[in-house]
């Protein structure tokens, strides 16, 4: 899809309507799936006409009781605990892509290179969801998820990878992840991923 920019018209990045908004990326999911806010697609990103973004906040504020849709919050209140969320991956791209996506959704997040790092952070760390590649240098991740559970027997896992094979997958379903993205993944894939892991609201 193409866009007609003209002189009068705005356009505003995802992470924009983040700050402009002063709510998480889940929010925007959910305003952009209930049809509050239309959203048009340009390669791989979100563009956000400024005019739309305005006239959903007026929306807002000329409700008597000033209240947001049922499920859709015009702000995320303070949350006491976040989760908090270890990536495991050789690919540092990987890492800062799910790193910076799980962060702006509110999630605490670390990462590992490998994973004996990994391991080392299961140990001494307290994480209520481990996503790990599968394919890695040394040990790989089903390795990783067996000595992992062994450290945290009920922590969530979420598998990623981009050698997917019907023997992984059998083996990874029995030693009970919760999820199985294949790269190339997309935004949405991971946070509905995550929000299923953990049992909390998907985006």
């Amino acid at each position: 899809m193409s866009l007609n920019l003209s002189s009068d018209e705005v356009f505003l990045t995802t992470e924009e309507v983040l700050e402009y908004l002063q709510v998480n990326l889940r929010t925007v999911y959910r305003l952009i799936k209930a049809g509050k806010i239309p959203a048009v697609r340009v390669g791989r990103q979100w563009r956000f006409r400024k005019r739309d973004i305005d006239a959903w906040l007026d929306s807002q504020r000329s409700r008597d009781n000033a209240a947001p849709p049922a499920g859709i919050p015009a702000a995320q209140p303070p949350r006491t605990s976040r989760y908090r969320v270890l990536v495991v991956d050789d690919e540092s791209s990987i890492r800062e892509l799910l790193s910076k996506t799980l962060a702006l959704a509110d999630y605490d997040v670390d990462t590992a290179a490998d994973a004996t790092i990994a391991l080392e952070h299961v140990r001494t760390g307290s994480y209520d969801l481990l996503i790990a590649d599968l394919k890695m240098p040394g040990m790989d991740g089903l390795s990783l998820i067996r000595q992992a559970r062994r450290l945290k027997q009920d922590l969530p896992v979420i598998i990623i990878t981009g050698f997917s094979t019907e023997s992984s997958a059998i083996e990874a379903v029995n030693l009970g992840v919760a999820g199985y993205l294949t790269k190339p993944f997309r935004v949405p894939q991971v946070l509905a991923a995550a929000a299923k892991a953990l049992g909390t609201p998907a985006a």
